[in-house]
Formats: structure tokens, sequence, C-alpha cells
């Protein structure tokens, strides 16, 4: 379900946006603007959506309009055209009340700064957000000291700014992002300025945190491989333009152009890619009735000129894998069910896993590998050719 969507959003710096608005639309680069009027293009009709409960990554090189683009969504920047649609409701068009409403209940932000306030305790300053909404003094310091928790910071609440770690100032950070309990976190460069064990620390507590509470989360970085680790889906930006937006698999198969192609080549695909994105229904499937029948199954092996089948029950969810040599070896040892030509070793894999997790099942074994979803349902199989045929394929579109 949508939760955020931007419609055709500009920002211009500047003394006369409409008129650098009204060069854009004649074709102007922003180069050109600024060198003809002194005007800078922050952001250049940019549209997208952000899906509720996802975690979307808006990326790209300095000066690519990112962090512009992520303040303009609850006003910090206001925009020179466009709108903010979020839940149904147009920011863009609300009033100094309600968009200061809307700041304290609906939407927090989380900068690179800490921006914590050296004179008050962890405490305090992760209920600060909360004070300034109005809200009772014991409530704020209650759900203060549960947001606390959530980041690992039990125990905090009485020391001040200057006896924690980076690390553990950042995640005070969030802990008053978190306080007010919004639907939608904005993060901007949250954790660029920490170490990098730090930083993989705290990717880490934020895709912990939004297992437990599936936030919509607006992220912003320069980093590819914190994108790529943390994105449900990543928007590429450059010059202030909305390049591509896509999941990490969809834009790294896909490049929209050389800027793309630049930003992802070196990424090793098998680690990017994953095992639902490539799975096919390929091969035969048997639907298990009592026993099922061994010599039923190798006449439909044999006649669809397969060596192997999955055996699914009737919900479609996986059992075992069987192949033509299987079959026959039940058979000739008077076996009567299919479950008895099952091939022993066989590991479903989740269609979550990357491709990286499938290769060992791959390179080990002779026969497909079995994807399936958390509930066990059937999704097909990946082959060791289909498997070679991707990885090549991405290699050259990056190439390109």
């Amino acid at each position: 379900m949508e939760k955020i969507r931007v419609e055709n959003l500009s920002k211009i710096f500047g003394s006369n946006p409409p008129k650098a608005l009204r060069m854009l639309e004649k074709g102007f680069t922003k180069s050109e603007i600024l060198e003809e009027t002194g005007m800078t293009v922050g952001v250049n009709n940019a549209s997208f959506e952000v899906m509720s409960g996802e975690i979307f990554v808006v990326m790209g090189l300095s000066g690519s309009g990112k962090s512009t683009i992520v303040r303009m969504l609850n006003r910090l920047i206001e925009p020179s055209a466009g709108k903010v649609i979020v839940d149904g409701q147009d920011v863009t068009a609300m009033t100094e009340d309600e968009l200061v409403k809307f700041r304290l209940h609906n939407m927090s932000m989380v900068f690179q700064s800490f921006a914590l306030m050296p004179h008050q305790t962890v405490l305090d300053n992760a209920a600060f957000g909360m004070e300034l909404a109005g809200i009772d003094k014991d409530k704020r310091r209650e759900r203060a000291k549960e947001a606390l928790a959530q980041v690992g910071l039990s125990g905090w609440e009485d020391s001040y700014p200057a006896q924690l770690s980076g690390g553990m100032q950042q995640r005070v950070g969030l802990a008053r992002g978190l306080a007010v309990d919004p639907d939608i976190l904005l993060m901007d460069e949250a954790f660029s300025a920490l170490d990098p064990l730090i930083r993989t620390e705290m990717q880490d507590e934020l895709l912990k945190l939004q297992e437990e509470h599936k936030r919509t989360i607006v992220f912003i970085s320069h980093d590819l491989d914190e994108a790529l680790r943390i994105g449900d889906r990543i928007a590429i930006m450059d010059g202030g333009s909305v390049i591509q937006v896509g999941t990490p698999e969809d834009i790294l198969q896909n490049p929209a152009n050389d800027y793309v192609r630049a930003f992802f080549r070196g990424v090793d695909p098998t680690n990017v890619i994953s095992a639902g994105d490539i799975a096919r229904d390929t091969i035969p499937t048997f639907v298990l009735t009592k026993e099922g029948s061994l010599r039923t199954t190798l006449e439909l092996l044999s006649g669809s000129d397969r060596d192997f089948g999955v055996v699914l029950d009737a919900r479609h969810r996986y059992l075992g894998l069987v192949s033509t040599d299987s079959v026959r070896d039940a058979m000739e040892a008077g076996q009567k069910g299919l479950k008895q030509a099952f091939l022993e070793d066989v590991t479903a894999v989740n269609m979550q896993d990357s491709m990286q997790e499938v290769l060992p099942f791959l390179a080990s074994k002779g026969w497909p590998v079995p994807v399936v979803d958390d509930g066990n349902e059937y999704k097909g199989v990946v082959s060791r050719n289909r498997f070679l045929r991707t990885l090549h394929r991405t290699e050259e579109q990056l190439d390109q």
C-alpha cells in the first residue's frame, strides 16, 4: 500500500525560482541555469512512491539532491514546485500549525550529526521530541525508556552524551526518533559518520527494529553497500533528478543508463540477486495423494523428457525431490510409495536467500535446488544453467 507519493517535486535555490523552472521546462541543464541565472537546481521534477512498511533508500553522489529531497518530505525545505502526498494528505498545502502537528506525530527525522544536548541526560535527550509535542512528563519518560530499550541502551538513561561512544550517541538519536512512535522515519546519512564496524551494527539494529515494527523508512545514503544491505527499494539520483527506482535486483540486472551502471559496477550480483528472482517452474510437479504412484511418476518424467520432479502436498507445499533413477530404484526395491523415492540430502532454499547462499547446493549436487517461501510453498527451482546464465547476463549489463 502506498504511504508517500512524490509528484513532480522541484527545488530551486535562488532569487527567482519560477524563472529557473521555466528554463528547466525548455530543456536547459542544471549547469546552464546556474551559469545564466546564478540559481541552483537542487531537485528537478522528481516523482516516486514509497510503500507502507518498506525501507526506501535514496542514494547518489554529493550534490545529487538526495538530502534536499528528504527535507522536502516534511517541508524543512520548502518545495519550489510539486506535491508530497502522505496518507492522502498534501503536505505541501498544510498550514504552519498543521505542519507542526504532522512533524511531531507522523514523521520523525534522524540526522547524520547526533545533535544531542550535552547538558541533558540520555533519557531527556530521547524524550525531547515528545517534550516539544507537549506530552506529559511521566508519559514521555516512560516512552523514552521503551525507545532506549529498543536500541539497546537500557541502563544508560542517567548518563550524559559525553560518556557515550559515537555509536551509542547515534542510538540515542535513533531512540529520540522512535520515541514519538512515528508512522514514517526519515534518516539522512544517519550512519555515515560512524566507523565501519559500528555502522554495520547500526544497520543490523535498524533491520531488527524494522522486523518488529514495520515503519515506513526513507533512508538517505551515498554508500552503495549500505543501500544494498538495508533497502527494499532504491532511488538513484544524479544532478537533482531521480534516474531510476527499483529493487536492488531490478537495478542491478537492468540499469537505466551509464550513470547507474557505473554505480553498480563491481557489485557481486550473487550477494544481491535472490533465489526467488531466478527460480523457474521448469520441472514437473506431482501432488502427493496417499502414497503416490511410482509407475505413474516415472512415466510422466520420461514423457516430459525430464530427469527430476518436485513432489508437493495438496496445498502446494514442498515435500521432496525425485529423479527418474530414484523412482526406478524404489520400484526395483519393491517400494510402493513415492516418499521412498525422495532424493536424500536435498535442501530447499528460501526465496529470500541470495545466489551466494544457493551456490554451495548447486556446486555439490547434480540436481536443481527447490525454492520455497516462508510457508514452505513451492516457488520453483534454480538450476545450474539458470544460475550461470543470470550471472553472465548481469555482468554483460554492467560492462556495456
